[in-house]
């Protein structure tokens, strides 16, 4: 009898980490910094992926088909971490709705959908489940019935148990990830510090000097740019925009300022070129001005005085 070659199924074989993210930030949270709600915390969420990713490949055998990160945002419009992440590579942001009560809707039936569907398409061999709601059971038994593992991560609870019973019992295995392995990627948000009031725009400019613009040779004509007035006003506009659409609380993680995202830092030049009918890719010193409206916008949202662009 032939012995069966196993090395192409095991060169074959994938696996995908399904990430609860309301869960795992919760849960962390707590055992952390004893914290209830999000805004309490900050997390370096990109190096907390990797290290997930590498945590799998070391106890996962075959190659990670990708890492699905399951959260919310209101009007399901991403926050700024949310574009962040979804920039990772190897990573699908999957984005449920977070009603007026900070409660999230549609998170997990995707996580199930998705877990169902990758196991009935033979995507993967293996999944890691970081969840812990009972929800997660069917999809869980639907992915076996497929011939997948599900091996089920959770947080360590600072006492008791955090996950569902029924889903302990229903995973493959179950490992608890430590506070020590999360620790580095959790920390208390600032609390907010009185400051000095916004100074007045003669305050702001006092002893600046202007300097002369050089004027074109005789014949010439000089290409001009946008006015810096009009320019900031769009700054302005476009960050009264986001504020309104994105909540407080995520402009929020832009400050202090005043440097912006690189991802975010696009957009803006994106929405401002919209909102002024041309490119101000050919002029340098108008996406300083940009910046400049963007941050005095914010600035004066969470009264913390004039921002002006480092860039």
């Amino acid at each position: 009898m032939a012995i069966p070659d196993l090395t192409a199924h095991s060169m074959a074989a994938k696996y995908a980490v399904l990430v609860d993210v309301g869960y795992l930030y919760a849960a962390a949270g707590e055992v952390l910094l004893g914290a209830k709600e999000r805004k309490e915390y900050r997390v370096a969420a990109d190096e907390l992926i990797q290290s997930l990713q590498k945590h799998a490949m070391e106890r996962i055998p075959g190659e990670l088909l990708r890492v699905y990160w399951y959260d919310a945002a209101r009007d399901r419009v991403p926050t700024v971490d949310q574009r962040v992440i979804a920039q990772l590579p190897w990573v699908k942001v999957r984005l449920g709705n977070l009603n007026a009560r900070g409660q999230q809707k549609g998170v997990d039936a995707q996580i199930r959908s998705d877990l169902e569907a990758l196991a009935r398409h033979h995507a993967v061999s293996d999944t890691v489940l970081i969840a812990g709601d009972e929800d997660m059971v069917p999809a869980v038994e639907a992915a076996q019935a497929y011939g997948v593992r599900v091996h089920l991560w959770g947080v360590e609870p600072p006492f008791g148990t955090n996950q569902a019973e029924r889903l302990v019992w229903e995973s493959d295995t179950v490992e608890i990830l430590s506070a020590d392995f999360l620790r580095p990627y959790f920390n208390r948000a600032p609390v907010p510090v009185p400051v000095t009031p916004a100074p007045s725009p003669a305050q702001v400019f006092a002893g600046r000097t202007v300097k002369p613009v050089p004027k074109a040779p005789v014949g010439q004509i000089t290409k001009l740019g946008p006015g810096r007035p009009h320019v900031e006003e769009v700054g302005e506009h476009v960050a009264q925009k986001w504020i309104l659409t994105r909540g407080r609380d995520n402009i929020r993680d832009l400050l202090p300022g005043p440097i912006l995202p690189t991802v975010i830092d696009t957009e803006l030049l994106i929405e401002a070129e919209k909102e002024l009918g041309h490119s101000l890719r050919p002029y340098p010193e108008a996406r300083v001005w940009l910046r400049d409206g963007f941050w005095a916008r914010v600035y004066r949202e969470f009264d913390l005085g004039v921002g002006i662009s480092s860039k």
